[in-house]
Order: C-alpha cells, then structure tokens, then sequence
C-alpha cells in the first residue's frame, strides 16, 4: 500500500473539488483529489449551467479559464412567461450583474485541464473509498485506478463528492442535524438539435404547468416541463414532447423552434440541508452538504461559493488561527445556503402548478408573478437573487 502525505485530502473531483485545489494550490498550499467517476464520465455527463457574475469571476480572476467569457452566453436579463405574454426582467439595469450559461460539465473541462497544467494530484477512478477521522491525522483509503491500495494522510479532510456523500456518512451519529424536503413533481428535461427558441431563457408558467426554454449551444436547445416523478422518459416520443411544450408556451405569436430530441431525463426536487459543515478535521462542501431544486439556478454556485468561504478559513487555519478558523465556515456558508433555499422555493412554488389547487391558488400565482414583473422593486429582489448575493463577511 502506497501513502501520500498532503496537506488537505479531497474527496470528489467535481466543480467544487477541483476549484478547492486549484485555489490552494495558488495558496501555495498541497492537496490530493480523488474521485471515483473517471475523468471522461465527468467531462460528458451533461448537467445545466447558469453561472452567477461571482461565480464567473471566481474562474477567471484565479486563472482556471476565460472560456466562460468566449464561449459561454451572457444573460443580461430572464423572461418570465404568464397569460400568453412574456416579462422580461432587466438584470443590468435593475442590480448591474448578469448571469452566464455555461454548462456544468464545461466548468469541470476548465478546471481538469488547470490542475493537470498546474501538475495537480488528481486520481479518478479509485474504488473502495472509506475516510477515517479518529486520529489527529485524518486518512482517505482507496483502490486506486490501477487496482493498488492507497492511503493518503492530511491535516484536513473535505468531502466535495455530491449529494450521496460517503464524507457526509462519516459524522458520528448526533453530531449533525438535517433538514429535507421532497416537491410532489419533477422535471422532464430533453436535449434538442434546434437553434435558441429565444435568447435568454424563459420560465412559463400556464394552466398546463410549468416550462423553462433554454438553450445549450447554437445548434442545441434545453428544455424543461414540469411532471410526476414517476414519469417514464422512455414513454415520450418526439411528438408527444413537442406537444407538451407547445400546449405551456406558445401562444399570441411565440412560438418555440422544435428539433429531434437526442436525450430524455426525468429530475426529481429535493431540498436538503445539514449542518455543521464540519466535524474535528473534515469538512462539507457543496452537494454533500446542501441541495436545492434546479429552479432558481443555485445548486452549482453554491458549491463554488462554498469553496471560496473554506479557501480562506483552511489557510487561516494552517496559517496557525487553528479550530476557530473552521468554526466560522458553516455560519458563514450556510448565511448563503437559506437564502438559497429560500430563493428556490420561492421560484417553485410560484411557478409550478400543484395537484388539487383551487381556482384561488391559481389567481394567486399569476398575482404574484404580475406583482414580481410589474414592480421595479419585486423585480429587483429576484435579480439580486438570480445573480448572486455578495458573501457574508
């Protein structure tokens, strides 16, 4: 068995794991990162991307990558679409910010290609990942890539590895609370070869339930309706896809451009939040310790934002402030977080239809949405939200 001594152990070579290293390492601080995806499954595993100007400017200042800037699409603004009509929301003029799309998937290329440039100890693929936090020296076994065992010691331990966090599991029973909620519907989301329906996104709300147009490339839209989560991808032809999005968008001149549909998924809604973010020397970051539905945008700038918070408390702690540098990361991580939760169930609830409503919850709604569309101040908050918060001090 092989061991490797380094300062912090990362466990899941995501967006947030990578960009953890990547910042240390400017830091002049080392880390090891392990993951048991391989690099390739990643890189083209697609996932949605609407970047907060924070967010953006965290990857390019540190020098991660520009390609945000060239290839990804710069949204000045978002179009919520009720009653048949579209009401666009001014990010500019309203807060100064805008927000970028830029897929997921596209941010971990970045940031993969910068830890290699920068001679980063990442290993993908490893098997059998356990943490051990009983002694001052946490250790993170594994089988690595090429079928040997390996172990690597560190001061500190961060599980950055999604939402089914092995990390998360290593807490000793008592030592962390949880708080969870499951929406009574998903979203279908498909990929189609068809250029923009428009050019930023759309979030309508009808009779039928709820849609969101978007957009991945020039040449490829996507898209999204609200359903059961139970619904069968496999059950949608291209057609009867079509017809869906058609019945919650089109209308009084709009109408979405269509295209073959290359991929089928069904997402469920789940908020999750636990807290502390921390136990002796391991710490949580992004989905392992926080989720939230796709509908305010927020799951991946959250990571992100939380890795910038723990940047600066791992080096006032190796710089020698010790526990209490990592006693302020969950206050300061989760001041974010609830606001986030609280920002994506509001853009939920407002948006989606929900079984059983009565005609008084649907007036409701619109209401809301025409007092959010129609108030420089309503629509103001929702900008703020949409683009990012500063981070609490």
């Amino acid at each position: 068995m092989t061991t490797t001594r380094t300062q912090v152990a990362i466990v899941g070579a995501g967006p947030a794991g990578l960009l953890l290293s990547h910042l240390l390492h400017r830091s002049g601080i080392d880390s090891v990162v392990v993951d048991i995806r391989d690099r390739h499954e990643i890189a083209t595993t697609i996932r949605a991307g609407i970047l907060e100007a924070g967010s953006v400017r965290t990857l390019v200042e540190s020098g991660v990558s520009d390609r945000v800037m060239t290839e990804g699409d710069r949204h000045d603004g978002v179009v919520f679409r009720f009653g048949g009509e579209n009401h666009r929301i001014d990010f500019k003029d309203l807060v100064g910010e805008s927000v970028w799309l830029y897929p997921q998937n596209d941010v971990f290329v970045d940031l993969a290609a910068r830890r290699e440039a920068d001679h980063g100890d990442v290993r993908y693929g490893v098997t059998d990942t356990s943490v051990d936090i009983a002694a001052e020296r946490p250790v993170v076994s594994f089988t690595g890539a090429d079928g040997r065992p390996a172990r690597v010691e560190a001061d500190l331990v961060v599980g950055a590895d999604g939402s089914r966090s092995i990390c998360r599991k290593t807490f000793p029973a008592g030592t962390r609370s949880e708080w969870f909620r499951e929406y009574p519907f998903a979203w279908f989301g498909f990929l189609a070869d068809a250029p923009p329906s428009h050019p930023e996104l759309i979030y309508a709300h009808s009779e039928h339930g709820f849609a969101l147009v978007s957009q991945r490339t020039p040449t490829v839209q996507r898209m999204y309706f609200q359903c059961s989560p139970q619904e069968r991808p496999e059950e949608w032809d291209d057609d009867r896809i079509w017809a869906e999005m058609r019945r919650r968008v089109n209308g009084n001149g709009f109408e979405i451009v269509e295209g073959p549909i290359s991929a089928k998924m069904v997402l469920p809604f789940r908020s999750f939040v636990t807290a502390p973010m921390r136990y002796g020397r391991l710490l949580l970051a992004g989905d392992a310790a926080h989720t939230v539905p796709p509908t305010g945008a927020k799951g991946l700038n959250l990571a992100l934002a939380d890795v910038r918070v723990l940047h600066e408390a791992i080096i006032d702690f190796l710089g020698g402030m010790g526990d209490p540098a990592l006693d302020r990361y969950t206050e300061r991580a989760l001041d974010r977080v609830w606001k986030a939760q609280h920002f994506s169930y509001w853009m939920t609830t407002m948006l989606h239809s929900v079984e059983g409503a009565s005609p008084f919850d649907i007036e409701r709604q619109r209401g809301e949405l025409a007092l959010v569309t129609g108030s420089q101040h309503g629509a103001a908050y929702l900008a703020e939200a949409y683009t990012g918060w500063q981070q609490a001090a």
